[in-house]
């Protein structure tokens, strides 16, 4: 595996003084002694090839015959060697807004997923000499990572009450510490660094959508009749209980099950319960 090294090359700005210092001596020794000094002007146009420029968060690849040289990371105007292939890679912090996918859950249910990953190369030599074209080798890793953590994790609680289980919906930050420890396993070939993961995007296909909608609304149903009655049991209990320490009304056992049920279904109903005004006895 090539290990990336930093590397030094002549100041541009010097020898841009040695090149137009040789092209004014090539000139006067043609002028003055020969033409034939004319040829050193290709000693001077292999000089002019040596120089490059390094923009600030870029790098320069050097290879000489083949071979890897280092890497120039500094900024500035410099000068190599004439027969250096220079290869420009990019240090910038960069955003792969991923496709939104189609992958199954650990419970084997489609889910569409989407992520954000912020990332940037820090081995210049991985990046060019590993692999071969590392923002693709990126896209491809990332989809490949939240494909592996989709079916590793369930969308969501099966069961009503939500257990100890991380699902991709309630994981929050776990969830995405998950994908940031993969995708730092799988890039790390490339050189390049994860500064960021998130999903983005998370539903059920749209094949299941609204079965699961129900599901999700019945059980929001059935979670709020649960706390309706136990309130309305609370209520119940503690009009009997006053009713008997306020001696307000003696109630036989038919009578408080009578009561008991009318005050469960005032309480309990979706609708607004329709009084019925008894006129006569409390037994008729």
């Amino acid at each position: 595996m090539i290990v990336n090294k930093a590397t030094k090359t002549a100041s541009g700005y010097l020898m841009l003084f040695v090149f137009f210092l040789m092209i004014a001596g090539n000139l006067y020794l043609m002028l003055y002694y020969h033409p034939a000094f004319s040829l050193l002007f290709i000693v001077i146009f292999f000089i002019m090839i040596g120089f490059f420029i390094v923009n600030p968060n870029d790098s320069k690849v050097l290879t000489l015959f083949g071979k890897y040289s280092g890497t120039v990371v500094d900024n500035g105007f410099f000068w190599g060697n004439p027969f250096y292939g220079k290869a420009k890679i990019s240090l910038k912090a960069r955003t792969l807004e991923g496709d939104k996918i189609k992958v199954n859950d650990r419970l084997g249910n489609p889910i569409i997923i989407g992520t954000v990953i912020i990332w940037r190369v820090v081995d210049s030599a991985k990046a060019r000499f590993e692999v071969e074209n590392y923002e693709m080798y990126v896209k491809l890793q990332s989809d490949t990572a939240v494909r592996h953590l989709a079916g590793s994790y369930s969308y969501d609680h099966f069961s009503d009450e939500e257990g100890q289980e991380i699902t991709l919906r309630s994981g929050g930050d776990f969830i995405n510490g998950e994908l940031m420890k993969e995708l730092k396993d799988r890039l790390a070939l490339a050189g390049v660094e994860v500064i960021e993961a998130r999903i983005t995007h998370l539903a059920y296909a749209e094949e299941i959508a609204h079965a699961m909608l129900q599901r999700q609304q019945a059980t929001a149903v059935v979670a709020a009749r649960t706390k309706i009655v136990e309130g309305a049991v609370g209520m119940v209990h503690l009009a009997l209980e006053k009713l008997k320490r306020e001696g307000i009304v003696e109630l036989d056992e038919d009578r408080k099950a009578a009561m008991v049920s009318n005050l469960l279904v005032v309480l309990c109903s979706d609708k607004a319960a329709s009084p019925v005004v008894n006129t006569g006895t409390l037994y008729h």
